[in-house]
């Protein structure tokens, strides 16, 4: 499926939004030329701020885009941001009239600055399924082609999918536009100032977003994957901020597992939560039966068709923090590009360092290969797991009642990380991440109701602990290491536990001893959460975690759906 130009979507050009319209009239501007991946690259490895490393860049990429034969990885390092910064953005149909008024004429303005620099566009498909494609315009000045360069790696360029996209249908969905522009100057404390003044306006209902004085290119990729998520949650798909996977169990070499068939298995958190951990482990650390086969949809993005009862990719390659992988580690093979990464001569070539020593938030564009075999589409999952960085709560919970599973995602508590523009301090912080989705732009009971229809249309639901278990105190826990959880993914994709009711929390269950201990010897006792030391004020901090997520959700826009919000609520109620 295909989204629609302006003129094949508008009844009347009326119904579009100034936003759209000056985005609309930038991208048909005579002095915005067009260019391609190939003239892409070689514009971008002369932009300041760029190092053309001695790391080739993946050679079937290379090959598939016609790119120079000897390319090489390029690193875009920025200044004083390293990350996103969710403080700059404001929603255009939240402002007051006033303030849209306001808001319009800065942008005005803004383009107006814009068009003195050299301007440059390039065209790409969102959505590697041929029934879920988006075309997207990215407009940006000559000054910040790298970043047009990696939108280009990020997302399939509309050369590539072209034929694809002409035979697909069309949606009931705009073409995308983004908007950048580095060089903006404001000094109206009404934007975001940090250092340089920072907007990212986001037009959801009209898809377009500018991002005005941002550097990093998670801006760009968050913008676009923001507009692509709402377009599907507007086609009443499910918008996913989260890795997920499909298990054949047919081809085990043990004919007793093949009665299983295929499983999927999606897991929902931010970066360092263990989302593409559990997404991308090959055999969920040797505990899955010989001869299993494992492709991969993606660890970070993608969206649930509920009509048809499958899942859909976005993008064809990968955004990853690079802070674990030391210069000999394997992935570099399938690196397109990189961003903030220490250069350092090694054996007498300029190569990339991955490990934060730059700054804290050095990320790589990386091919989906890294992934072994992977798929443009998969099966609606079996389980949903939300990753949780509450101690709170044992290594992994069951929710059996849909509206407290809802609750628990729409509550999700986890920590923020370095891909966040955010003060150190706040990297300590517990905070609510609803389904563990930065990047919303719409209301919170869309997603609510989005994933209500993914449970009734028979998907289970569960709660991984990814920080550790309360032992003594909220310090001292009881570690969770990776391989418990892997060894737990493996059992809830084989039906391998049984659950009995934690009475403490109404619709939750634990896995029953019996069950829990043939496969996790002396699990039931250490994460048995009726055993913990200094248990009244465990129940304590449990029953204050809860009532956090009650005041969260009462005082979310849940409040405009009442009768949803009071089930959601209700069901958070512990016995305690």
């Amino acid at each position: 499926m295909a989204s629609k130009s302006s003129a094949e979507y508008y009844g009347s050009f009326k119904e579009m939004s100034p936003i759209r319209a000056i985005a609309e009239t930038l991208m048909n501007s005579h002095n915005v030329r067009k260019v391609d991946i190939r003239e892409a690259y070689e514009m971008a490895k002369n932009q300041p701020g760029v190092t053309v490393t001695d790391l080739p860049m993946y050679p079937e990429f290379v090959k598939l885009h016609h790119l120079p034969s000897d390319a090489k990885v390029l690193d875009d390092c920025h200044g004083n941001i390293v990350g996103r910064t969710a403080a700059a953005r404001r929603f255009y149909h939240r402002l007051t009239p006033s303030q849209k008024n306001k808001v319009e004429g800065d942008l005005r303005e803004a383009v107006w600055q814009m068009q003195h620099y050299p301007l440059i566009k390039t065209e790409a498909v969102l959505g590697m399924d041929p029934d879920l494609m988006l075309k997207a315009t990215f407009i940006t000045t000559e000054t910040d082609v790298a970043n047009l360069f990696f939108w280009l790696l990020n997302f399939a360029p509309f050369e590539q999918l072209q034929a694809q996209y002409v035979k697909s249908p069309k949606l009931p969905i705009q073409d995308i536009i983004v908007v950048a522009f580095n060089e903006w100057t404001c000094d109206d404390p009404f934007y975001n100032n940090v250092g340089a003044p920072q907007l990212a306006l986001v037009d959801e209902k009209h898809n377009v977003i500018f991002n005005l004085g941002m550097r990093y290119f998670g801006e760009r990729k968050k913008g676009t994957l923001t507009l692509a998520w709402t377009s599907g949650i507007r086609i009443g798909m499910a918008a996913c901020h989260g890795g997920i996977k499909e298990l054949d169990f047919t081809t085990c070499e043990d004919p007793q597992y093949h009665h299983l068939g295929k499983r999927s298995i999606a897991f929902y958190g931010l970066s360092g939560t263990g989302k593409s951990s559990h997404t991308n482990s090959h055999d969920n650390g040797g505990t899955l039966p010989k001869g299993v086969s494992k492709v991969v949809l993606h660890d970070d993005a993608f969206q649930i068709d509920l009509e048809n009862k499958v899942c859909r990719v976005w993008e064809p390659t990968l955004f990853d923090k690079t802070d674990s992988r030391p210069p000999d580690h394997p992935d570099w093979k399938y690196t397109l590009g990189v961003m903030n990464h220490m250069v350092a001569e090694i054996d007498d070539k300029h190569l990339p360092v991955g490990l934060d020593v730059r700054n804290a938030n050095g990320r790589a564009l990386l091919d989906r290969d890294l992934l072994g075999k992977y798929v443009n589409r998969c099966a609606f999952p079996k389980a949903l797991v939300w990753l949780m960085k509450d101690s709170t709560l044992p290594p992994i919970v069951k929710f059996n009642d849909k509206y407290l599973a809802i609750a628990m995602g729409a509550a999700l508590m986890t920590q923020r990380n370095r891909a966040e523009n955010v003060p150190e301090e706040e990297l300590q912080k517990l905070v609510f991440e609803p389904f563990a989705n930065p990047f919303r732009v719409y209301e919170l009971y869309r997603d609510v109701e989005a994933f209500l229809n993914v449970a009734d249309t028979g998907a289970e639901f569960y709660c991984f602990n990814s920080r550790g278990y309360w032992k003594e105190s909220d310090d001292i826990l009881e570690p969770i290491p990776l391989q418990t959880s892997l060894t737990l993914q493996t059992a809830v994709l084989m039906d391998k536990l049984e659950w009995e009711p934690w009475s403490i929390m109404p619709g939750a269950a634990i896995p029953t001893r019996e069950s829990v201990e043939k496969i996790l010897p002396g699990y039931y006792d250490r994460y048995n959460p009726y055993n913990r030391m200094n248990i009244d004020k465990y129940y304590a901090l449990l029953k204050n975690r809860f009532q956090q997520r009650i005041d969260f959700l009462m005082n979310s826009d849940l409040k405009e759906k009442p009768e949803l919000q009071k089930l959601i609520v209700d069901v958070l109620k512990l016995n305690i």
